[in-house]
């Protein structure tokens, strides 16, 4: 086993994995309201071990050659990630929305589903990040080293994924309140813009 190669894709893969992002502050909300939450975190990581995967086996390379395909990603990610944003803000601005309990309104199965899909899938920054990132320098690991490099960069993920959405549980407490639950919202409509902003730029 490299175990060099291993730690270095846990250590890489974790820190662009943990970083705020889209995915992580609709998977933190749906945690939050206790709703989907099983189903939310094995779409954030099934999605992240096939793109990791994907990258690794050389899929980086293919969209550097294609710079069009990632301009139109890059448009049709901020175009989502902008008119989501637009809904948070809306929350934030209602607290009739904001109670936090389990009588609260929820969105159905499938709606979580193809939004957590949606997030996870459509933000540019993820092929740029675990794709081309990740790919390129796991691609450079020798020997068995890609394979180990890869392995580490989903364990990282896994752990992550799983311990956000179990964990934010513990946290209910504190979103109790309309006021903490006004303050999230704002902040996840800030970061989604900037973020959607940053891919047009």
């Amino acid at each position: 086993m490299d175990a060099t190669a291993l730690l270095k894709g846990a250590g890489l893969g974790g820190s662009l994995i943990i970083a705020i992002g889209s995915q992580n502050a609709y998977l933190l909300r749906q945690a939050l309201k206790r709703q989907f939450v099983p189903t939310c975190v094995i779409i954030c990581i099934v999605c992240d071990v096939a793109l990791i995967a994907a990258g690794v086996a050389g899929m980086g390379q293919l969209i550097v050659a294609m710079p069009m395909l990632l301009l139109w990603l890059k448009i049709g990610g901020a175009i989502f990630l902008f008119a989501y944003g637009l809904r948070a803000a809306r929350s934030a601005l209602k607290p009739a929305a904001l109670v936090a309990s389990d009588g609260a309104t929820a969105a159905g199965h499938g709606a979580v589903i193809a939004a957590m899909l949606a997030f996870s899938l459509l933000n540019p920054h993820v092929y740029l990040d675990t794709v081309i990132l990740l790919g390129s320098i796991g691609g450079q690991q020798p020997g068995n080293g890609r394979f180990y490099f890869a392995i580490g960069a989903m364990l990282a993920s896994t752990v992550w994924f799983s311990g956000l959405g179990l964990g934010a549980r513990y946290l209910a407490p504190v979103f109790a309140r309309p006021l903490a639950w006004q303050i999230l919202d704002a902040l996840i409509a800030i970061v989604i813009w900037a973020i959607a902003v940053s891919l047009l730029l």
